[in-house]
């Protein structure tokens, strides 16, 4: 699986690491066309779905129909952005470093991406290192601060669905606003992300059963489907 974005460069030089690693026949596919196909989407209908996958470094955005990717976006925003932002937020409020590990518990712990009144306002503690003393210290976050601290990465994927939306084919438009966007990828497990777009765009907004494996999923089954018709158009040619 390759990003929609890729470069040729890009994608010939994984097709060679993968032969070079002994595998006899490469067959390349865009990230979210797999994860679409492990979403269960109707990718071989006429009907347009849209896709917003997640990932850890990017966003990857589509639109599909018969087979094919129809528009294709993908924004360096992902995941880890979620954590580099709580990172930042307690070095600069509280003088103190953690871990990417701490970070991802917080983001899951109290994460959230939607303002919402009836929101019970959630906290942890956690342990860090001072850096003025260099030493441990504890301290307690709460889920409105860290709403606060999220709001740059999740302000770039939500441009970046509207972007998508926009440039959608207009025969198309009629049934992504029918059908909505399903969400997948680990970045597609914070609180209310589902909420937050739905908002933004007025469209209905799922997250996808496993999201966190329907790329891999959809990989899979794209795999089955090699000695099925219409398979060249679910691949990638150099």
């Amino acid at each position: 699986c390759v990003p929609c974005k890729s470069t040729q460069v890009e994608r010939r030089a994984i097709r060679e690491s993968v032969a070079s690693a002994g595998a006899r026949d490469v067959r390349l596919i865009e990230e979210p066309m797999a994860a679409a196909i492990g979403a269960g989407l109707p990718v071989d209908q006429a009907s347009g779905s849209m896709v917003v996958d997640i990932g850890g470094g990017t966003t990857e955005i589509a639109i599909i129909s018969l087979n094919g990717v129809v528009y294709s976006e993908s924004v360096r925003v992902g995941g880890d952005r979620f954590d580099e932002a709580i990172t930042t937020h307690v070095r600069r409020n509280y003088g103190s470093l953690i871990g990417d590990a701490t970070a991802e518990r917080i983001k899951k712990e109290i994460g959230c991406a939607y303002a919402s009144s009836s929101n019970e306002v959630r906290e942890i503690d956690v342990r860090g290192r001072n850096l003025a003393e260099g030493v441990p210290r504890s301290f307690t976050l709460n889920s409105d601060e860290i709403l606060e601290s999220l709001q740059e990465p999740l302000s770039a994927i939500v441009q970046a669905v509207k972007s998508a939306l926009e440039q959608s084919p207009p025969e198309l438009a009629s049934d992504i606003a029918e059908s909505g966007l399903v969400l997948t990828g680990g970045g597609a497990l914070l609180k209310d992300l589902d909420k937050l777009l739905s908002e933004e765009t007025g469209l209905p907004v799922i997250v996808a059963e496993d999201p966190l494996s329907c790329v891999a999923r959809g990989g899979g089954k794209a795999m089955e489907l090699m000695d099925d018709h219409d398979i060249d158009l679910l691949t990638l040619e150099e």
